[in-house]
């Protein structure tokens, strides 16, 4: 299971298609989307008081606007470059907080970045195309939702539950 706020159309489209033109396998499997918890080994049973404790979180938490702009990496870290958050870092930060701490989630193993990735796992041209193609990229959205998000074997990750957040 993991927790993400969708790219809305047609940018994630726009983004996943360009992710699998830098070679990214997993363009396939993995919607463009900003993680708010990431995947987190959850039992069947206990699926229906994380759907209640996400819609808590949503309903306490405003919409926000968002802005995607330019690119990122996390390299020499991990080989990953991504699109980033420019406007509703704060508010975006906040949301994956309360998730973590409404769903007793350990903090990441890294410190939250609110990102978008664009290409990983890719040899450095694959990395270095996508962070010069998509640097001049620029989107603004609405963040009225975040969803809760089940891998399948052979289809990927996808939105099991979509949480409303509450209006501004």
């Amino acid at each position: 299971m993991g927790v993400a706020i969708a790219v809305p159309e047609p940018f994630g489209g726009l983004l996943r298609e360009r992710r699998a033109s830098f070679g990214d396998r997993l363009a396939a499997t993995v919607p463009s989307h900003v993680t708010l918890l990431a995947p987190t080994d959850v039992d069947d049973d206990q699926l229906g008081g994380v759907c209640a404790a996400l819609a808590d979180v949503a309903a306490s938490r405003p919409a926000f606007s968002m802005r995607l702009r330019g690119t990122g990496t996390f390299r020499p870290v991990s080989p990953v470059v991504f699109v980033a958050v420019s406007q509703g870092i704060s508010s975006t930060e906040v949301l994956a907080r309360a998730v973590r701490e409404r769903l007793e989630a350990p903090e990441p193993g890294f410190p939250f970045h609110p990102h978008v990735t664009v290409a990983h796992n890719v040899d450095d041209a694959a990395l270095d195309r996508a962070y010069d193609e998509l640097a001049g990229f620029e989107c603004e959205f609405t963040v009225d939702s975040f969803a809760m998000y089940l891998h399948d074997e052979r289809e990927g990750w996808r939105p099991q539950h979509t949480f409303a957040l509450a209006r501004p």
